[in-house]
């Protein structure tokens, strides 16, 4: 029964630049298509951080408080009463997307993660914003679950949504099996682009990031071969036949292109800040790479899933620390800190 639900829950909270407080925030009544959820794991994004430490993510400039998160896991509490959805007591993954058309700008209908409406759980993008799911109990429309299957614990799955960004970006590799793969930048997303290529058969995986310690984690999830960040020459000869991107910087972009062979693919899905970046653009042009854009996920979610599940995507190695939500500043502090943490969780 929905009488039954508390009128608030204790969630994560950005206020302003440097704000975070973890406070009571409003549950709201769910309408018919919406189920209520128990989280239970929430892992802390790079978005997170931006919202926290800048006030913004990218032009995502947050203007009121807003509860952040959208890597989260949870147990159904109330299922949606028009009987969509997973039933109660239901272990679930979500999916942070609500696409929409937006300004009625184009974009291709097979790839709604492009759609000039979407929103995400714990963005800035519009206002109002959306709230995330960093809360013991949250609301969320029905369609966004995804429940797990048996002997999926939802610890376990607490990476489902970050390894669905990474599937993403592999796939916009195109095929990948026996190649060499140069990825440049080992944060939580580069670490988890690592297993998914080691478990599409990358031939050669060489993992470059500024510190020791993710390069560790990255020969731990199945790289072949690591370079620190700065060793530009030793990258420069990787001649990869594919180069992913994800450490969300113009130098890290330009190690890519440079450690990718002519006729290469180089896929950017670390996100670069807003406005323009330099780009060794005549490099693009005479090696002819292509320069591929990767952005969030779409359906990869449930192969995802199914992958974690069977033991085939194996990311447990990606998680350094885990902190009971009480303690989500000092969780803050360590996820902000790159030499020393991979992926953070939140535990509700």
């Amino acid at each position: 029964m929905t009488t039954d639900l508390p009128e608030t829950a204790l969630g994560v909270v950005a206020h302003a630049k440097d704000e975070l407080r973890i406070e009571p925030v409003a549950l709201k009544r769910p309408e018919a298509h919406q189920a209520v959820v128990d989280i239970a794991y929430g892992g802390i994004c790079g978005s997170d951080l931006h919202y926290w430490t800048h006030g913004a993510a990218g032009e995502s400039i947050l203007k009121a408080p807003m509860v952040l998160g959208h890597e989260v896991v949870g147990t159904v509490r109330v299922a949606a009463a028009d009987g969509s959805g997973p039933r109660i007591g239901a272990s679930v993954a979500v999916h942070p997307a609500t696409p929409g058309p937006g300004d009625g700008g184009r974009y291709p209908e097979n790839r709604p993660n492009l759609s000039p409406g979407c929103t995400y759980l714990g963005s800035a993008a519009r206002f109002p914003h959306t709230d995330g799911a960093f809360a013991r109990t949250v609301v969320l429309d029905s369609r966004m679950l995804r429940e797990l299957p048996t002997g999926l614990s939802l610890r376990d799955a607490a990476l489902v949504e970050p390894a669905s960004v990474a599937w993403h970006a592999v796939s916009r590799a195109g095929e990948v099996k026996g190649k060499r793969v140069l990825v440049t930048g080992s944060g939580p997303i580069g670490l988890l682009i690592i297993a998914v290529l080691r478990r599409a058969e990358a031939a050669e995986v060489i993992a470059t990031d500024m510190f020791e310690t993710p390069l560790a984690i990255a020969t731990a999830v199945g790289a072949t071969r690591t370079l620190l960040a700065t060793d530009a020459d030793a990258i420069a000869a990787v001649d990869a036949d594919i180069a992913i991107e994800s450490s969300g910087s113009f130098r890290g972009l330009a190690s890519a292109m440079r450690g990718t062979t002519r006729g290469g693919r180089v896929v950017m899905v670390g996100l670069l800040p807003s406005g323009e970046q330099p780009a060794l653009i005549s490099l693009a042009i005479t090696r002819e790479l292509d320069l591929v854009g990767s952005f969030r996920f779409n359906d990869e979610i449930d192969e995802v899933i199914a992958a974690i599940a069977d033991g085939s995507l194996d990311v447990a190695s990606v998680v350094t620390h885990e902190f009971p939500v009480e303690e989500s500043l000092e969780a803050f502090t360590i996820a902000n800190q790159p030499a020393v943490s991979g992926k953070v969780l939140l535990r509700f």
